[in-house]
């Protein structure tokens, strides 16, 4: 039973909150979700964001869920996905040489040092959470990229979702997944098929 005043009246009110309020009003407490928080003069928070950005991509590959995930996280594969992509000599990056590490926490560096990260949980042909960042970004900004890799009949869609990047790169960085991780993907993929 939590205890409340009531700014009409002295005396506490005693109410039982339904799940939901009781769910909020812990998350509040612990910090995690400020609804409505205002400050002093009324005005709402300038802290918090409203306009979170995120990026959600469902690809979908000839390939098994297997040799979908090998293929991102194998620095030799991933070599030749950027190789496909062109954007090595498009944009001029530095060379150093892409790494993948494919144990959870291990560290990745792709397109010649531009993309940096860690993996943060990795499932074995299921899953990939990584840590993930351009160069362009400010120094301790990370993002969080998602690859879920589902079955699709005997092919596999990547569930895909990338959220808390620096506000204004959305368009950006989604153009970017499709030209150069999914489209030269696909490209080294069938390769492999044929």
């Amino acid at each position: 039973m939590i205890m409340i005043m009531n700014h009409r009246t002295n005396p506490p009110s005693t109410y039982r909150p339904t799940r939901r309020q009781a769910l909020v009003g812990a998350l509040v407490a612990c910090g995690g979700l400020t609804l409505g928080a205002t400050n002093s003069s009324g005005e709402t928070d300038s802290e918090i964001s409203r306009t979170a950005e995120s990026i959600h991509q469902e690809p979908v590959f000839k390939a098994n869920r297997k040799r979908v995930y090998e293929a991102l996280l194998d620095s030799a594969q991933f070599e030749k996905v950027m190789q496909i992509s062109g954007v090595m000599q498009s944009m001029h990056l530095p060379g150093k040489p892409t790494q993948i590490s494919p144990e959870p926490g291990g560290t990745f560096v792709l397109f010649g040092g531009y993309i940096t990260g860690r993996n943060i949980e990795l499932v074995p042909n299921q899953r990939i959470v990584q840590a993930w960042r351009t160069g362009g970004w400010d120094p301790g900004v990370y993002s969080i990229a998602r690859f879920e890799l589902v079955e699709q009949g005997s092919g596999c869609k990547i569930v895909f979702d990338h959220t808390a990047f620096p506000k204004g790169e959305a368009e950006h960085l989604a153009s970017g997944w499709k030209a150069h991780y999914w489209e030269p993907l696909d490209k080294l993929l069938t390769q492999a098929l044929g």
